[in-house]
């Protein structure tokens, strides 16, 4: 079995190998992904001038539902707020994620409510 310091070596690789051809504007910001245990988090970032322009979490959430479910609820708060802000299009940032289950959710219904990604 790994040892968790040679996961997190390995995770951290990926992350930042994702991260390397990703580069968010303010007209094209980043869309960045954080999944915990319990919540998943998603953040507009403008690189450009390190500012965080809209920010959602599934933690604000006030029913207790399914963690893909609530992915897919906070991927609509995210797209309405871009929406808000002007904010068409984004550049998506998975980080160290696989594009499957609580990511594919949030991405999917952010794209429903305006956001190309």
């Amino acid at each position: 079995m790994k040892s968790r310091k040679k996961i997190n070596q390995i995770r951290l690789r990926r992350k930042l190998r994702v991260r390397s051809n990703i580069f968010g504007t303010s007209l094209r910001p980043r869309l960045s992904v954080f999944r915990s245990h319990k919540f998943t988090s998603v953040q507009l970032i403008d690189d450009e001038n390190h500012k965080t322009l809209a920010v959602a979490s599934s933690s604000d959430l006030k029913k207790k539902i399914k963690k893909t479910e609530a992915a897919s609820e906070v991927g609509k708060i995210i797209g309405e707020k871009a929406k808000a802000l002007g904010i068409e299009k984004a550049v998506f940032d998975r980080g160290a994620y696989r594009y499957h289950g609580r990511v594919k959710a949030l991405v999917e219904a952010t794209r429903k409510h305006g956001l190309l990604l």
